[in-house]
């Protein structure tokens, strides 16, 4: 297998600007772009990157895990890989599972899961399954780009809706709000909530940050669909980026309260394995002037390091200036009225759905 080294000229529009090797490759293609160097035509392709997609024949749609960070134990992932693109995803190294790049390829060679909602309610017809919330996703966005055009997500929340199996959503793409009413369905009967991640009101920086993701704006208008359709809405303000949006937590807050969220929480940025060196690379590329204060103060909240993979420190960091992160976030998320509990999901409205031959359960 092979694996495609740094490109000729930074792509436009995508977070990563490489392609770093996989770590799991034996054999690695190293490009050679020397004799090709005035070929303006080739170059600009180059900056402009296909994204393709690929079909996914996973015989299981259901992950699970037992992480203590993480306040759930299933999760449903119809895509794999991400075009959001965002420079600092925690899940950029699952891609080198496929044979790809954490980087490039990440954001442009997207795996889709076409019969997840047929597994995924074989899934839910088991005589095993004790019926628990599942959360839609737990690696990549369940909303990204191509989810408006193949609804694989709107068909699984349809297979949710029939067996009145409870859900939980996070997505920081807005089109989440053309399922307010599956979602409205689900919520009157205390079946599902929804988490909107936010962590700038700057769109200058969020373009760049989160090439592909909707504007910051259009994330609050999302929280007032669903909230006005009685959907309960969690606000993540994550990633928190020391030194960098760490100063827009009080506005985040209130911006996101009166847009009609119920609760909030966040997450400070680490960077594990790949994600390292692609996010300083982005930072040096897109803020050089920030990029050395920005670092620093990372350091700062990980005892000097960029990452923490120990539990129950990672997703808040230490040190004094993690402290202080804390403490202003819960000093306004009181302010904004955000600092209660959603209520959890019901578990006992849950029957079994037809299996995908059709079969039906009498009891």
């Amino acid at each position: 297998m092979s694996s495609d080294n740094a490109d000729f000229r930074p792509a436009k529009g995508r977070g990563a600007a490489s392609n770093p090797t996989s770590r799991f490759l034996h054999v690695i293609r190293e490009n050679d772009f020397e004799q090709l160097q005035f070929d303006e035509d080739f170059l600009k392709e180059q900056e402009r990157p296909r994204t393709l997609y690929f079909d996914d024949t996973s015989k299981s749609v259901i992950s699970e895990n037992n992480s203590p960070d993480i306040p759930f134990r299933y999760s449903l992932n119809p895509y794999r890989g991400c075009l959001h693109g965002c420079s600092y995803c925690y899940a950029r190294p699952t891609h080198e599972y496929l044979g790809f790049s954490a980087g490039l390829d990440f954001e442009t060679r997207i795996f889709v899961k076409r019969n997840a909602p047929r597994l995924f309610r074989d899934w839910l017809a088991r005589p095993a399954w004790k019926c628990e919330s599942i959360m839609l996703s737990g690696v990549t966005d369940c909303y990204q780009p191509v989810e408006r055009t193949l609804q694989l997500t709107r068909q699984c929340l349809e297979v949710a809706d029939e067996a009145s199996q409870p859900v939980s959503l996070i997505t920081k793409n807005a089109l989440i709000a053309r399922d307010a009413d599956l979602l409205g369905t689900l919520a009157q009967r205390q079946l599902c909530r929804v988490a909107i991640s936010l962590s700038s009101l700057d769109q200058s920086l969020t373009k760049i940050l989160e090439p592909a993701c909707s504007a910051p704006a259009s994330r609050l208008e999302a929280i007032r669909t669903l909230s006005a359709a009685h959907v309960p809405v969690h606000l993540m303000v994550a990633p928190v980026i020391p030194g960098l949006n760490d100063s827009e937590i009080p506005a985040v807050l209130k911006a996101a309260a009166d847009a009609g969220a119920a609760s909030a929480s966040f997450i400070i940025l680490r960077l594990p394995l790949t994600v390292e060196p692609l996010f300083l690379e982005w930072l040096n590329r897109q803020l050089p002037n920030l990029a050395t204060r920005v670092e620093n103060r990372i350091r700062s909240t990980r005892d000097g390091n960029l990452s923490q993979s120990e539990f129950h420190t990672r997703m808040r960091g230490t040190g004094i200036y993690a402290d202080q992160i804390s403490k202003l976030f819960q000093i306004h998320r009181k302010r904004a009225g955000l600092d209660r509990q959603l209520p959890p999901c019901r578990t006992d409205l849950f029957r079994p759905p037809r299996t995908s031959d059709g079969q039906q359960f009498l009891f």
